[in-house]
């Protein structure tokens, strides 16, 4: 008698996690960054995060979404924190939706642990690394690159996704160290916050948590059944003079699902702390 109810409740729920998970939004905020420079005030950054590309489930049309998002927030710099691709099938919308995105400082982005075939999703493969200087998107792979806006200079540098284990107890190739007013460091695992130096300033964007993906509302919040335990989760942290930003993210992983975790693109701007 109870399996009707249960296969209606479980469709009703199976279409609103995969609604929620298409519903991507646009989150503003407005982060104040200490030593900011007031030439570089006002500076606009588009946080891109695990598209997820080629993994079951609406991935493509969110990924879609998104860029539609950015673009009309026509920001300074687009950042893009890595899980591009979930499986090499995804290859030719990935291109299509990074052709799709542009900005006067530039657009940049790192890879995932998906993109390294990193994942314990049964429906993840890894392929061959795009090359992405044909859409315009630069890729970087512990590697840094300088821009200037109004005579200012900022410092994008790249981390690819060592394992959190590692990065815990330090980052193993050191923290980006370039002669910039600003420094802007991309990385996947939100854990590289934590291998900072205590004297370093500036932003990290990172991603990879998905803000929980699938959550249950609690009396005392939201209980995120996908990755249980982490420090940080979604939204902006501080040590410092150095800010994290982490974001929820665009697709998803293991199940095409969202719920109480509304993906989204974020389109941060820096202020004079």
């Amino acid at each position: 008698m109870l399996v009707l109810p249960l296969a209606s409740a479980a469709l009703i729920g199976a279409a609103a996690g995969a609604a929620e998970a298409l519903a991507v939004t646009r989150t503003d905020r407005v982060v104040p960054l200490p030593g900011l420079p007031s030439a570089l005030a006002d500076l606009r950054i588009a946080h891109v995060s695990d598209l997820h590309l080629g993994a079951p489930g609406v991935n493509a049309s969110a990924g879609r979404r998104a860029v539609g998002l950015v673009q009309q927030a026509e920001p300074d710099l687009v950042a893009i924190t890595g899980d591009l691709l979930s499986h090499p099938r995804g290859v030719d919308v990935l291109y299509e939706v990074l052709d799709g995105l542009s900005a006067p400082l530039g657009v940049f982005a790192v890879l995932g642990n998906h993109d390294l075939g990193d994942a314990r999703d049964p429906f993840a493969r890894a392929g061959a690394i795009p090359d992405l200087a044909p859409v315009g998107v630069e890729l970087l792979r512990d590697r840094s690159s300088v821009v200037v806006r109004d005579g200012a200079s900022i410092a994008v540098s790249g981390i690819d996704p060592h394992r959190p284990s590692v990065v815990a107890d330090g980052l193993p190739f050191g923290w980006p160290s370039v002669a910039a007013d600003l420094h802007v460091v991309l990385a996947h695992y939100p854990d590289v916050f934590g291998g900072a130096p205590d004297d370093a300033r500036g932003i990290v964007l990172a991603g990879h948590l998905h803000g929980g993906q699938i959550c249950v509302p609690w009396p005392s919040g939201r209980v995120r059944l996908s990755q249980l335990g982490e420090g940080y989760e979604d939204g902006v942290y501080q040590r410092g003079a150095l800010v994290l930003h982490v974001s929820r993210g665009v697709g998803t992983t293991l199940v095409p699902f969202r719920l109480f975790a509304r993906p989204e693109v974020t389109i941060i701007r820096l202020v004079c702390a």
